[in-house]
């Protein structure tokens, strides 16, 4: 039971599992870390070992050691009551999990501790897997649990990362993240006291019950909410910023304690999402990563993030080369595709500067209504639409043009009307007492059933192996909500997060064997945008919005969820726009991935010229996008303000790139760049080409941009030129 997790697998190298080694001060207490993070322990009275520090070196630590938790928290049937937030009292499993030792190593660039816990009434023994990327102030802890007892186990909700002595809810601020289809990543801030009551723990003598809870369900992880939070500290800006990586169901907590705040970040539970796990003896379980960055404010804590992103992630040269994708879909042909609407798209595609052509939803429709939904599955090209050559000369024309061919899939449905749901076996599919379910027309297949990954095999090895497609656009559009009921199942969530699990192995077995093979994420948009799933696939759709004026936002605030160099942004421009909106729709992509859209066969030759612009543009500072940290001068956008900002940095602080869109308001503003402050800085307009001379001007107190039309759109590169030497 378990898998791997991103950038692991195999044995930890280092010393061997006992209490004393190079990081260890003693016993009773011992630190672990690397330049940029730094780790105490403590076991405490009990015989638990608790997290008593964490924070960059030379800075303060927890605000309160004598607040610290127990490393680990989970609750078992016969063992505690059932999940209801963090507890962290004597009655539940994990306050007897006590501390046998301890092993350090590296491997890949990152740093890892792994802590033995042990309950000797039950057995069970809990390994505690801490991992940080060298330089990077960032903490992720997984915990593995075996149990070595005589008797069966029936967990019922296991933490991921257990912080306490943050500082008190009083001086606190906590940002959460909606994510809505057509509305993702809109951050929103309050003070974590409008949420935590205060209950006067001097009266009461015990720690208050009130805590902000935010929970994640269903197969779209994202929906709702980013498995993601932060906390500011108010006067001194000081972030703390985490996100869950599971890919099924997630929760975390945030409550006071011993005068203070505590985070509890978890994986799927038993409560809130019918999640439970048997044990049996000698049997083992991983749970989901949780992870936790720390910075002096939430953009250098987002920063560290992003660096952590990127090291934990599946190796891929797409996350270097950054290639302009055209995609058919979005307020283009919309599902619609044939031979004669691609050809001419495809000639524009190339001459706009696409590097990949991907055919999107109703290549393999070939009912005379388009009447697909419920009919999918087999996956095989449509001859009524690809009449003459099949869809081989469409993707032959896409080589000709020097691009490289894609392809939509939903691979884990299975329409009602496919022949594919009478073909392979009952138990192929996701089923609850013995009825196979069925979502919007639609079967959902388990990745667990070796049936169902031998016909997704076929068919990835047919559309990549056969017909040379390098480009997939895996989609995802039901929910299947609370999960399967498969044979070995205890609890349909804990089939779902099986399933999820297993989904995410077939990918990496399908990039093994199709190494140059580039996979988009995709869910109803932004809909699976989680940290297991990012650290498997190359890039990462972050929205269905169909409208350029709201996309801004989204846009905007898309790095908060995922690298820039894997977060697609759609750039639609029509040939009925004017001048104006073709820029403002191609520049509102041009800091993420771009993802080039928009019937570019009907265009002008002046308003096809704007657009190979802008793709040129992009081309030119994509090698420093692959590796730059965002920011945001004006603070995360809000999903209706006038002006937005986003900003990019190189880890040198020599080159910055700001965004900036006018959506209404007055024509001028002031941006402020703080990593910038006193230096001296030139600026150059990169986008739109025909913009006045004028409109961006670097001046003291950051930079000063004035845009009198809307809507508008600047992009603005900062060069600090190097300090003379004294």
């Amino acid at each position: 039971m378990g898998r791997a997790g991103p950038g692991e697998g195999g044995t930890l190298t280092g010393t061997a599992d006992v209490a004393q080694d190079s990081a260890n001060h003693s016993r009773d207490a011992f630190s672990w870390g690397h330049s940029a993070l730094r780790a105490e322990f403590a076991v405490a009275a009990d015989g638990t070992l608790r997290l008593v520090g964490l924070d960059r070196p030379g800075e303060a630590g927890l605000a309160d050691p004598e607040s610290a938790l127990p490393l680990v928290e989970l609750t078992a049937l016969g063992h505690g009551s059932g999940w209801s937030g963090p507890r962290f009292t004597g009655t539940a499993l994990g306050a007897r999990l006590t501390y046998r030792g301890h092993r350090t190593g590296s491997r890949g660039g990152l740093d890892r501790l792994t802590v033995e816990l042990h309950d000797p009434d039950t057995g069970l023994t809990a390994f505690v897997e801490l991992t940080s990327p060298r330089a990077v102030p960032v903490l992720r802890s997984r915990v593995r649990l075996r149990n070595d007892g005589p008797e069966p186990l029936v967990v019922q909700s296991l933490s991921s990362l257990l912080v306490g002595g943050l500082p008190a809810p009083d001086d606190l601020d906590v940002l959460r993240a909606r994510n809505d289809w057509l509305a993702e990543c809109r951050w929103y801030t309050e003070p974590l006291r409008a949420r935590v009551a205060d209950i006067n723990v001097d009266v009461h003598q015990h720690d208050s019950r009130a805590a902000l809870a935010l929970v994640g369900r269903g197969s779209w992880p994202t929906d709702g909410h980013l498995p993601m939070g932060a906390l500011t500290e108010r006067a001194s800006g000081r972030t703390w910023l985490w996100q869950i990586e599971s890919p099924a169901g997630w929760r975390w907590d945030l409550g006071e304690s011993a005068r203070g705040t505590h985070l509890a970040l978890n994986g799927p539970t038993d409560a809130e999402h019918q999640w439970r796990v048997r044990l049996a003896p000698g049997e083992q379980f991983t749970g989901v990563a949780g992870v936790l960055a720390v910075g002096a404010g939430f953009d250098a804590a987002m920063g560290a993030l992003t660096s952590y992103r990127r090291a934990v992630r599946r190796p891929h040269p797409d996350h270097t080369a950054l290639p302009v994708v055209f995609n058919d879909y979005m307020n283009t042909l919309m599902g619609d595709p044939t031979t004669e609407k691609l050809l001419p798209l495809i000639d524009a595609a190339a001459r706009a500067g696409a590097e990949y052509f991907c055919v999107d939803a109703g290549w393999y429709d070939d009912s005379a209504d388009g009447s697909w939904w419920d009919s999918v599955g087999d996956w095989q090209p449509s001859p009524r639409r690809f009449p003459e050559g099949g869809i081989r000369a469409v993707l032959d024309r896409i080589r000709e043009r020097g691009m490289v061919p894609g392809l939509w899939l939903e691979p884990e449905v299975v329409g009602v009307r496919s022949p594919v749901a009478a073909a392979l076996p009952p138990d192929a599919f996701f089923q609850r007492d013995g009825i196979r379910l069925t979502e919007q027309g639609r079967h959902q297949l388990d990745l667990r059933h070796p049936a169902a990954r031998a016909h997704l095999d076929g068919t990835v090895d047919r559309i990549v192996g056969d017909w040379g497609v390098g480009y997939l656009k895996l989609d995802y559009n039901i929910v299947i909500d609370p999960g399967t009921l498969a044979p070995g199942d205890l609890a349909p969530g804990a089939g779902l997060l099986g399933h999820a699990h297993a989904y995410l192995d077939w990918l990496s077995e399908v990039l093994d064997r199709h190494p140059h093979l580039v996979i988009e994420n995709c869910a109803s948009g932004g809909m699976r945008m989680d940290g297991a799933t990012l650290a498997v696939t190359q890039l990462q759709s972050t929205s269905d919005q169909q409208d350029p004026l709201r996309y801004p936002p989204i846009a905007a605030a898309a790095p908060t969820a995922v690298p820039p160099e894997q977060g697609a942004v759609w750039a639609y421009p029509q040939p009925g726009f004017d001048d104006d909106l073709i820029a403002f729709t191609l520049g509102g992509a041009l800091l993420g991935r771009i993802h080039l859209s928009g019937h570019l066969d009907r265009m002008s030759q002046r308003q096809l010229a704007l657009v190979r612009d802008a793709v040129a543009t992009y081309k030119a500072i994509r090698p420093d996008l692959a590796r730059a940290v965002p920011f945001w001068p004006l603070g995360l956008p809000g999903w209706t303000d006038e002006w937005l900002a986003l900003g990019m940095r190189t880890p040198d602080d020599r080159t910055s790139y700001v965004l900036v869109w006018r959506r209404g308001g007055d024509p001028e503003l002031s941006l402020p760049v703080g990593h910038l402050a006193g230096r001296e800085v030139s600026a150059e307009i990169l986008h739109p080409s025909s913009v006045s001379p004028g409109s961006a001007v670097r001046s003291p107190c950051g930079l000063r941009v004035s845009l009198p039309w809307t809507p508008a759109v600047l992009l603005v590169r900062l060069v600090a030129r190097p300090a003379m030497p004294r």
